[in-house]
């Protein structure tokens, strides 16, 4: 009876990224309303931003004031009471929330994690299959996201439930598959000792892909981020940009494949991230499912287990909700 006694106020939701963060409310098992976004540095704390959320009109009339269970996916590790944000200059302690805004309970997880967690409640709405398999239903799910950064999760199913497992895979060794990314690769060992996968598949890579490429090319780089070479790359106006969108593509399929090995995901791998979406008709061109399959002896293995990108805006927050319910 405890999940249905929760619900007779409604439950406050947050993810809390390195630069924005969302808030919700949950008035009924899988109705998310009152969204509001913010980039995190217009307060200068946690306490100060759920303030503000609390007093927009659509929150209030959602009854926010009574909400007594909250639950927060961040981008960081959490340990402990004190939460000490990497990217920015939030802190807080979750018992000193808890008083401030008289909550029964408040959860406080990884961000990746709670995204982990919506995988089984999104709907086919929510996400979009890129080439061939069939998902096997009861079998693990990976999950390799490509935001600033790279991240890697998974879902174990054990009996009714799933279990979100905590990885660092994203930081696990790069490996090339063609002429074009070892030189990638020389060149990224220049200024790192260790290149992992997130130093060229993610949002922050994707500057240095595009440096490399420009060596390669005998081209002077400009000094383009991740989201001018995107919008270049797909309008065609610079080619190294748009071969920095096909390496990345197909570097993100040897990825996906690896954690599709190494977790035995017959369940299926999806994509979660801001860097893929906005480029999904690239996405699906481009040669991420080739290489995806692309492992020798077991092609065939990795046929059959589907591929999607996740669509859904707000997907932590349906994760967040699904750990609340399990608490």
């Amino acid at each position: 009876m405890e999940t249905v006694a929760h619900h007779h106020s409604p439950r406050l939701l947050a993810d809390v990224g390195g630069t924005r963060a969302s808030f919700a409310l949950e008035t009924a098992p899988n109705c998310i309303v009152a969204v509001w976004e913010t980039d995190c540095a217009v307060y200068p704390t946690l306490g100060a931003a759920l303030v503000a959320y609390l007093s927009q009109p659509a929150t209030v009339a959602a009854g926010g004031y009574q909400a007594r269970y909250a639950g927060i996916a961040i981008a960081n590790p959490i340990d402990g009471d004190w939460v000490t944000m990497t990217n920015h200059h939030w802190s807080f302690s979750i018992e000193a929330v808890c008083s401030q805004f008289s909550l029964k309970s408040l959860v406080v997880v990884n961000d990746f994690k709670a995204l982990a967690s919506a995988l089984p409640y999104l709907d086919a709405a929510h996400r979009h299959q890129i080439g061939g398999g069939v998902a096997r239903a009861g079998a693990m799910i990976g999950l390799v996201g490509a935001d600033a950064g790279l991240g890697v999760s998974g879902l174990v199913p054990a009996g009714e439930r799933w279990i979100a497992i905590d990885s660092e895979g994203g930081h696990s060794t790069f490996a090339p598959m063609n002429e074009r990314e070892i030189e990638i690769l020389r060149y990224a060992r220049r200024y790192h000792e260790h290149v992992s996968s997130e130093r060229l598949v993610s949002g922050l890579g994707l500057a240095l892909v595009y440096r490399a490429l420009a060596e390669r090319a005998r081209i002077t780089p400009q000094d383009l981020d991740a989201v001018q070479i995107t919008e270049r790359g797909l309008a065609r106006t610079c080619p190294v940009c748009e071969e920095t969108l096909l390496a990345f593509c197909e570097m993100l399929g040897t990825v996906a494949g690896n954690v599709a090995l190494t977790l035995g995901a017959k369940g299926g791998i999806y994509i979660g991230g801001r860097v893929v979406p906005p480029m999904l008709e690239f996405f699906e061109r481009s040669g991420f499912r080739a290489r995806f399959e692309q492992k020798g002896r077991f092609s065939d293995y990795l046929a059959h287990i589907p591929t999607l990108v996740i669509t859904e805006k707000y997907p932590t927050l349906i994760g967040m909700s699904a750990m609340l319910s399990a608490v």
